[in-house]
């Protein structure tokens, strides 16, 4: 039997919020299938861990990771970032806005502090737009590529986190819009819409909200793990997906339709 070639040979890959979670899976995978990696954090140490935890996963695929820092809400930042990972790298084809994120403080629009929406919006929403603004351009330059943004089920059900579903139900529009006006410039732009996903923070914030964990129970195959949102990824980012643009693909073990 031949081996395997790696899905994303020769890509280079710039993914936010990539030091835990989600991002740091992503990564690991990512490196797996042969891409040169940014992990994108405003965190140094767990920055750090997950570029050494990708390299270590690389194996001999050709993928390799690096960290650079970097705050998604800070336009000199961003503009850093990615002009550092095209110097390392040479260019840059995948996109995937990562960061983002509840917290307890979240709630419905009655009971929610207006300081909780505004960082949910600026984190989340700006993020992903400022991010997108200033790597796109790099994809182009390269003659395409993907943008994977991070949506969620609160954006496609009734939940309780009325700020959170705000920022991500604008990311899902984002998407589409955005999908649109870059096809000609062959770049695919999807978001990916997980559900509970057993991160370390999210274990913790079903500690805090009990009908997180009402809601888990209601996954058809169980709760997800940041692996299984990371092959999605790996699907959206490879030429597996030439053709799949404007989604929004719900990984969520069947809670949003149950």
């Amino acid at each position: 039997m031949e081996a395997r070639m790696p899905r994303m040979t020769g890509k280079v890959a710039f993914i936010t919020g990539g030091g835990g979670g989600i991002g740091r899976a992503t990564a690991e995978r990512f490196s797996e299938e042969g891409a040169k990696v940014v992990i994108a954090e405003i965190a140094a140490e767990p920055g750090e861990a997950a570029a050494g935890s990708a390299r270590a996963k690389a194996g001999d695929s050709g993928g390799d990771a690096h960290f650079i820092h970097c705050d998604v809400t800070d336009r000199a930042s961003v503009e850093a970032a990615v002009a550092e990972t095209v110097a390392k790298f040479g260019k840059l084809n995948v996109l995937h806005n990562n960061a983002g994120g509840s917290t307890p403080e979240d709630g419905p629009v009655t009971e929610a502090p207006e300081e909780e929406f505004w960082r949910v919006m600026k984190l989340d929403l700006y993020g992903t737009f400022l991010c997108s603004k200033i790597a796109i351009p790099e994809i182009i330059r390269d003659g395409g590529g993907s943008v994977i943004n991070m949506s969620s089920n609160a954006a496609l059900m009734g939940f309780t986190s009325h700020c959170y579903s705000a920022a991500k139900g604008g990311i899902s529009a984002l998407t589409r819009s955005m999908a649109v006006d870059y096809a000609p410039q062959r770049i695919r732009v999807n978001a990916i819409a997980p559900s509970v996903t057993l991160t370390e923070r999210v274990k913790k914030l079903m500690q805090d909200k009990p009908g997180i964990e009402k809601l888990g129970q209601q996954h058809l195959l169980g709760l997800g793990l940041p692996i299984h949102i990371a092959d999605m990824a790996v699907y959206l980012a490879s030429d597996e997906s030439a053709i799949t643009t404007g989604q929004v693909l719900s990984v969520d073990s069947g809670v949003t339709i149950y």
